[in-house]
């Protein structure tokens, strides 16, 4: 049995009720791990909650620049984009804060971690693979794998029973998640596909119907496919996010509403507020448009679907991820420049694309016939063809010699 376990804890219906249950099956020292990653939360309320519901330790760890230069930054580079949807808010927050925790676990002489993730779900994978990766010698502790409670208004019920206080009711039974990233939803009406999300669900991205009639352009700087500067100012990391943020949601933009395949099999229903994570993907996209050559950008779109899925799965402290982020570091070495992006009602189209490193080329695009002789196509396209017009000819061959013998007959 553990005698001193490590708890991810956000002050969550899930997280709230564990230390009770903690202290109450394995009469264990519990401390709460709470990561801040933007989620916008009074985190020393939350802290204090670990602390009055039987936490006997509460640490608040500020995440965020960690968060965004280590985590999000390599997975935007990569251009890793989940089932065509996804940009992964949850999926690349979990190894972060699984490391924080055991890196706390250590400092404190626990033998245990312990989260909040359901049977069901993604997340147990996350942290867990991070947890084995960096610290297999640990115990790890998953209580809805364990205990009686099969539902979160069971949970909810546990929770009235012993005292801690939660946000959630049986009305309003969503499961969030929320960085400076994105914010999720899932649970209540989109547990059926054939329901559109309620329109009070949404809490950060204004409706598109209620959003500005007048368009907003926003340009985007990159150096070597990470993000520096908007609207030419060079700002921090958290500032940038943060203000692409504010810009994306007042416009409408980065709402998203998917069904996704998880890891453990099953097809779940989810919906996502993504409005900064939105301008940067459509701005590093059409920045890699000008600047990669095609052999790359092509070669890139299949290990952009791997880095995609392993991200997803938790894989994250693995040897082929560190990889892969040794190959995008390579190929976005030219992808420096600018974007522009018009923001209207929840569309975002492409104003304008700068980059000292474009290879797109005037004279060889444009319909005047300069810088490219014409009559080299006719060659390259006889070559090109060779695969096509060898089998045809050896067909027509045959056709022709069995004709002729059949005349002869």
């Amino acid at each position: 049995m553990p005698k001193k376990v490590v708890l991810a804890y956000s002050g969550g219906l899930d997280t709230s009720i564990i230390i009770p249950w903690l202290k109450e099956n394995y009469a264990c020292d519990v401390i709460a791990m709470i990561g801040d990653l933007g989620q916008q939360e009074d985190l020393e309320a939350a802290r204090k909650k670990a602390l009055a519901t039987g936490a006997s330790a509460a640490f608040v760890e500020d995440l965020r620049d960690e968060f965004i230069t280590g985590y999000i930054w390599p997975t935007l580079r990569s251009g890793a984009v989940y089932e065509h949807k996804y940009l992964l808010g949850t999926s690349f927050a979990r190894p972060l804060l699984a490391k924080r925790q055991v890196e706390i676990a250590k400092k404190v002489g626990a033998d245990a971690v312990a989260h909040g993730c359901t049977g069901k779900g993604n997340d147990q994978v996350r942290f867990e693979l991070a947890a084995k990766a960096l610290a297999p010698e640990l115990q790890i502790i998953a209580p809805w794998r364990e205990w009686k409670i099969a539902s979160r208004e069971e949970a909810i019920a546990y929770a009235r029973a012993h005292n801690v206080p939660v946000e959630q009711t049986t009305q309003n039974i969503y499961s969030r998640d929320r960085n400076i990233w994105h914010l999720s939803h899932e649970g209540g009406v989109l547990e059926d596909p054939a329901n559109a999300p309620d329109e009070n669900m949404w809490q950060w991205v204004v409706s598109p119907a209620a959003a500005p009639e007048k368009a907003t352009t926003v340009e985007i700087g990159f150096e070597a496919g990470t993000p520096v500067s908007v609207n030419g100012k060079k700002l921090d990391a958290i500032a940038l996010l943060t203000l692409l943020n504010e810009i994306a949601a007042a416009n409408g933009v980065g709402r998203m509403d998917i069904v996704e395949n998880r890891l453990v099999g099953i097809k779940s229903r989810g919906a996502y507020e993504t409005p900064g994570g939105t301008l940067l993907v459509a701005a590093h996209r059409e920045l890699e448009s000008l600047a990669l050559d095609r052999e790359t950008a092509h070669y890139q779109q299949i290990l952009s679907l791997r880095y995609a899925e392993m991200v997803y799965y938790g894989m994250w402290f693995t040897p082929l991820r560190e990889a892969l982020d040794a190959f995008f570091a390579s190929s976005q070495r030219r992808v420096t420049g600018s974007i522009s992006l018009t923001l209207c009602r929840g569309n975002v189209s492409v104003a304008s694309r700068q980059s000292p490193f474009s290879l797109y080329r005037t004279n060889l695009a444009s319909f005047t016939m300069t810088g490219y002789n014409p009559k080299d196509a006719e060659g390259f396209i006889n070559l090109f063809a060779l695969p096509i017009t060898v089998p045809q000819e050896q067909t027509q061959a045959k056709t022709q010699a069995a004709h002729h013998e059949a005349k002869a007959r």
